[in-house]
């Protein structure tokens, strides 16, 4: 855990806290527009599936660019590689086909809820690979890396969760989030209730192969360390349909875990930890939820 106080603190020390402070502002402003006008739950409800790909790829891409322009016009050092700017208008788009993508755009009955998500990493890892095998094979692939990574800082991380989370699933909007099981309902076998949690578990392997692995890794070699602030935006908004409280702590857990892979290269941890938070959460839906027994 000292290490990673270690990174914390050197960043923040390192970080333009201009930047930061634009940033942190435009990302609060974006939480504000959505929840007050509702912007995620009308795009889901009311839009066929070409709009809401195109008004996600809007929102995704406002949320990534714009912190990048403010690097590229306040800190003149930054590059402006044409390729840079590619990735930057091209990422948006592999997370906004993922996020309008429907399960019943994809499976018609109950053996949805136990593919879908394993759908859409596998199709997702198609794309990453792609770009990796172009771009990236010099390095590991985005963040896979077993060797020398010491996973006890990120266990104590999830014991202080734990209180979080146990006093969250106290709270009504938690509670009409979570389990997200209850899409199978409650009157099924434990074998279908945890096949359920597996399938579930990998949609957190493709955000963190994502947003830690790929928004950050691959943008080493133009940003830097600056590849952070502009991840943790984008994963902000990606919360929109969530409780305000978990949307507004993905900043800065995105921010957290940004850190974490710039210094280590590997995403294992943070997978570890936001697999972790998951299952926490969905165990504590299932406790405070009066549907389960």
């Amino acid at each position: 855990m000292k290490q990673i106080t270690g990174y914390i603190k050197e960043y923040f020390y390192a970080v333009n806290l201009k930047i930061l402070t634009l940033i942190t502002i435009f990302t609060a402003v974006l939480i504000f527009i959505n929840y007050y006008f509702k912007i995620d739950a009308s795009i889901t409800n009311n839009y066929s599936f070409a709009s809401s790909f195109f008004l996600r790829y809007l929102i995704f891409l406002t949320a990534f660019a714009l912190p990048y322009l403010l690097y590229i016009f306040l800190v003149s050092e930054k590059k402006t590689d044409p390729a840079f700017i590619l990735f930057i208008f091209l990422t948006p788009a592999i997370f906004a086909f993922k996020s309008t993508i429907t399960i019943s755009s994809l499976f018609s009955d109950n053996i949805k809820y136990y593919l879908y998500w394993p759908v859409l990493f596998v199709m997702t890892l198609v794309v990453l690979l792609f770009f990796w095998k172009i771009f990236d094979r010099d390095q590991p692939f985005y963040g896979i890396k077993f060797k020398g990574v010491d996973y006890r800082p990120y266990l104590l991380m999830l014991l202080i969760m734990i209180p979080l989370i146990a006093a969250a699933s106290t709270q009504p909007d938690f509670l009409s989030m979570y389990p997200k099981m209850k899409a199978i309902g409650s009157n099924t076998s434990w074998f279908q209730k945890l096949l359920f949690e597996l399938s579930y578990g990998t949609d957190f392997i493709t955000v963190e192969l994502f947003f830690r692995g790929f928004l950050i890794l691959a943008f080493i070699k133009w940003a830097g360390k600056d590849a952070i602030l502009p991840m943790a935006c984008f994963y902000c908004t990606i919360h929109f349909g969530k409780p305000l409280a978990e949307c507004i702590s993905s900043y800065f857990g995105g921010i957290l875990l940004g850190i974490i892979v710039y210094n280590t290269r590997s995403i294992n941890g943070g997978l570890l930890v936001h697999l972790g938070i998951a299952w926490m959460m969905e165990l504590g839906g299932y406790v405070g939820n009066p549907m389960f027994p």
